[in-house]
């Protein structure tokens, strides 16, 4: 290899290595700090939480980060099978021996990738389903239902992805060096497009949506956001039960598709005050226009990548250094998105603390909002039972929760709340 793919190859080592290093770190600090304090209940929630509810969110969190930790391991040993171990290059080869070069090569290239990428993921899928999950009581997904969601997502994935992959290989063989922003114009109405179609296309195929059929809730909720100033095109209950005891409620879509949904389980288990301001929480993320700072920040991201990816694809080292050998008579626009989609994340890792700051601040804005339109000490109650029933931990590392956590911890949340509560 040459200097500059020596060089790159250097580079991808050392992230891999740091990002290796540095979640294996913070997971094992995550894990110490919560079992130093599993024997006792906060006091500031000692009115609240019982010691058993405590001990089963400590040994939740305790093995959903260690099962993380194994997952990042694996993560790094297929990363560096599938480049300088030689499994990227080794596939596109047999593929352009088996078909020519070519969109269709390409295309397959792709499809392969990601199957052999799925069967990879699909045992540790399978045991945080029904080992881990099932072990702590959420699980409520049969083996029957966790296939024909995984056999549901893979055809939405081929239906929806493959004439968008297409669309994207084709332009970056023909739009020339200017590709990357004719995939981006594509790349940004593909997602202002799923804003409005998930909520009433895909998302039905794997839950029961129903109308809302509680008229005193149904009357709360309306007022609730006339008060606030939104309009949605329904309010419906999703049957979450039948997947997983968590519970969640959100508000979806984009312009006139937008609609509320409570999941099952949280109307079971919330007040109707409580209902109220858990959707009061949610308006506030729209009412500061979060999703829509999202969405930009997703399309400014996304601008930049496409033209570092566009000036990365045309550069030998880009592909030696990660151990594939492009080809001198085939387009390698596919190879090219593959290792850009293997490399960005070893960079994203390290500005994860920025975006889950960005979060938490939005999360502390949310909660403010719902609180000048419903009872702070509603949000409160509310939250408490949420962090009790989906087993959430009161005791997190407080640098695992600066890298990782796009929520506030419960102590910092729930002390902001009551503070309201006794001013109001």
């Amino acid at each position: 290899m040459d200097i500059a793919s020596t060089t790159f190859t250097l580079v991808f080592c050392v992230l891999l290595l740091a990002s290796f290093l540095i979640r294996q770190w913070l997971g094992s600090r995550q894990i110490r700090h919560i079992a130093r304090h599993r024997a006792s209940v906060p006091r500031a929630f000692a009115d609240h939480i019982d010691l058993p509810a405590h001990q089963k969110a400590a040994d939740y969190t305790i093995t959903k980060t260690r099962f993380n930790l194994l997952t990042a391991t694996l993560g790094a040993m297929v990363l560096l099978g599938w480049t300088l171990l030689g499994g990227l290059n080794l596939l596109n080869q047999s593929l352009l021996s088996a078909m020519g070069p070519g969109l269709w090569q390409q295309i397959a290239l792709v499809a392969a990738f990601s199957i052999v990428g799925g069967l990879i993921d699909l045992p540790m899928s399978w045991w945080a389903t029904f080992r881990i999950e099932a072990r702590f009581g959420f699980n409520r997904s049969s083996l029957g239902l966790w296939l024909i969601d995984g056999v549901k997502s893979a055809l939405v994935g081929v239906v929806i992805g493959t004439p968008l992959l297409a669309t994207v290989l084709w332009l970056m063989g023909a739009a020339g060096g200017t590709w990357w922003l004719w995939v981006w114009g594509l790349w940004m109405g593909f997602n202002l497009l799923m804003l409005v179609l998930y909520p009433t296309v895909i998302a039905p195929l794997f839950n029961q949506f129903k109308p809302l059929d509680d008229p005193e809730l149904q009357g709360r909720v309306q007022s609730l956001m006339q008060r606030c100033g939104f309009t949605a095109k329904g309010l419906f209950v999703m049957d979450g039960s039948k997947r997983s005891a968590h519970a969640n409620a959100y508000f979806t879509g984009f312009g006139s598709a937008k609609r509320v949904v409570f999941f099952d389980t949280l109307l079971a288990q919330l007040s109707p005050g409580e209902i109220d301001a858990v959707l009061a929480h949610e308006l506030g993320h729209f009412k500061h226009r979060h999703i829509l700072k999202r969405v930009v920040m997703l399309f400014v991201v996304s601008g930049l990548g496409l033209a570092a990816l566009g000036y990365a694809a045309s550069q030998l080292w880009f592909y030696t250094g990660l151990g594939v050998m492009p080809s001198l008579g085939a387009p390698n626009d596919a190879l090219a998105l593959i290792l850009f989609m293997l490399f960005v994340p070893l960079v994203s890792d390290f500005i994860s603390p920025l975006i889950s700051q960005r979060s938490r601040r939005d999360e502390f804005e949310a909660d403010a909002y719902a609180s000048e339109h419903t009872q702070a000490s509603d949000l409160a109650s509310a939250l408490l039972k949420l962090y009790k029933d989906n087993a959430s931990t009161l005791t997190p590392d407080p640098l695992y929760v600066r890298f990782y956590h796009s929520h506030p911890p419960a102590s910092e949340r729930l002390g902001r709340l009551m503070n309201r509560a006794t001013s109001a």
